[in-house]
């Protein structure tokens, strides 16, 4: 039972991270971080452009798995669906470092941070992944759970 709540507890918590990211994205991208853009040379601004939109993918990616486990908590889905392969976390855009370093400084934060967030994420889906029951202490200990 304790494991539930802090696993819904970090869900919740990783959920609220990944939306005001968003919106500091979005904020940053759109409108904020425009002359900024405009200051670049041209090829820098295809990059900026580029790492605007792999920013954006990584954290729908994010956002998405992250309901997908508020729908496992609150019955919506069962967690069997909820391990289907379209419903995993997709897989984060590498950015290259040296493109970062062409970056204003407050697009790189935004990056390296929805960088930092995505691997998080992906280690508590991990976490999340039931036990192989190779061996038969593994048995053991998921016939102890279901008696119980």
């Amino acid at each position: 039972m304790f494991a539930a709540m802090l696993a819904k507890r970090l869900i919740d918590s990783l959920y609220m991270e990944a939306m005001l990211m968003a919106d500091e994205v979005r904020a940053y991208f759109d409108e904020t971080g425009k002359p900024a853009r405009d200051a670049l040379d041209p090829i820098d601004r295809v990059l900026f452009s580029c790492e605007s939109l792999k920013v954006t993918t990584r954290l729908m990616h994010i956002i998405a798995w992250l309901l997908t486990q508020r729908a496992v908590e609150t019955g919506e889905m069962s967690a069997d669906g909820a391990r289907d392969s379209s419903r995993r976390l997709g897989d984060s855009i590498d950015t290259d470092r040296s493109t970062l370093s062409r970056l204003p400084d407050e697009a790189r934060l935004l990056v390296e941070g929805s960088i930092d967030l995505h691997a998080r994420v992906a280690r508590v889906e991990a976490g999340l992944e039931p036990m192989p029951h190779s061996s038969p202490a593994r048995q053991l200990q998921g016939r102890l759970q279901q008696s119980f």
